[in-house]
């Protein structure tokens, strides 16, 4: 039998792991920040840390069978944090760090310490460095509609065919109307997150409102 001590240092650096991914999602502002993480780590833990003692007391063979289960049991965390928001499924980054929590948490409970740090390392990098080069490359851009409204369309229409222009960005249904005393500039293009701020930043000026909104991309 695992003595207490034992369990509970495994418990704990479950459980330490588990908030340090935590923090960063939490900063982030995802759906499952530190305290999902933790019970998702620890849980795991403690269900590969009694399928161990469960097995030993009875003198069974098996030490896998509840800990296997894990694997099934956490895909309905991981699925409850993916939404889909007009224009993109949103959380799956999220579900898949719930699921690699959870094999983190397997393996400090199996008492794997440098296992388990070695994978939340990795995790870390995945969520908090790989984002950079995603940006920076436009790996991931969003399909949004662009509504702007401007007290003169004919000085603005220029600046945003020159501003998309020079990103590289093509605009599609591009239209101007009038709202009362206002003209109003629609068009839809894909866009980074990256994309999204250098293009607000350079329309932005007084008398001019940008709203930008997450649309689905219409079928071809």
């Amino acid at each position: 039998m695992l003595s207490l001590h034992t369990v509970m240092y495994r418990l704990l650096w479950a459980a330490l792991l588990g908030a340090t991914i935590g923090v960063e999602r939490s900063i982030r502002r995802r759906p499952a920040g530190m305290r999902t993480s933790v019970a998702a780590t620890v849980a795991s833990a403690l269900f590969t840390i009694m399928s161990i003692m469960i097995a030993q007391r009875y003198n069974d063979s098996s030490t896998t069978r509840i800990a296997s289960n894990i694997v099934q049991g956490i895909g309905f965390l991981g699925a409850g944090v993916i939404l889909r928001e007009r224009g993109s499924v949103v959380g799956l980054t999220t579900a898949a760090a719930i699921f690699a929590e959870a094999a983190i948490g397997m393996a400090a409970g199996g008492g794997f310490f440098w296992i388990a740090g070695l994978a939340a390392a990795l995790l870390l990098f995945a969520v908090v460095i790989l984002i950079y080069p995603e940006n920076l490359f436009h790996l991931k851009p969003r399909h949004m509609r662009f509504r702007i409204t401007t007290p003169r369309a004919q000085d603005l229409v220029p600046d945003v065919h020159r501003i998309f222009s020079e990103l590289d960005i093509k605009l599609d249904n591009f239209q101007v109307s009038m709202a009362g005393d206002s003209h109003v500039i629609q068009f839809d293009a894909d866009v980074s997150h990256r994309q999204q701020e250098s293009i607000f930043s350079a329309i932005a000026r007084q008398g001019v409102t940008c709203e930008m909104i997450p649309v689905e991309r219409q079928a071809e």
